[in-house]
């Protein structure tokens, strides 16, 4: 029997996927990660990386030799989409009534402590 030991990205525990042969192709790979961890592909779908080299196994054909350890991050099946929506604020308004009561508020801080300093140089 051969293994290869995994480890998702989040977690801290390694786990092992055995198989027969010297090695195992990704699409069987990623098959036997998603039944032992119970997910589903229609949710998401798996980004596999070797763990000592950081290469990142992308063709569903790839042969993932025996005894290797991968590093798994789950995505979305879709793949991870850039946003390119950008919110532009007026500078001339606040953004909220908050920072007019924290101003007003500095300011009565400010002239309580004046007035104290004035009391204690008398």
């Amino acid at each position: 029997m051969s293994a290869v030991h995994y480890k998702f990205f989040s977690k801290l525990n390694n786990d092992i996927v055995t198989f027969d042969g010297l090695h195992i192709s990704l699409r069987d790979l990623k098959c036997r990660i998603m039944g032992r961890e119970k997910l589903k592909a229609a949710n998401c779908d798996l980004q596999i990386s070797n763990a000592q080299t950081d290469e990142e196994y992308t063709d569903d054909n790839a042969l993932i030799p025996k005894n290797s350890s991968v590093i798994v991050r789950r995505i979305p099946v879709g793949g991870v989409k850039a946003t390119s929506k950008t919110s532009v604020r007026s500078r001339t308004e606040p953004v909220s009534g908050i920072s007019k009561a924290v101003c007003k508020f500095t300011v009565s801080l400010f002239y309580v402590w004046k007035r104290r300093s004035i009391f204690l140089q008398v």
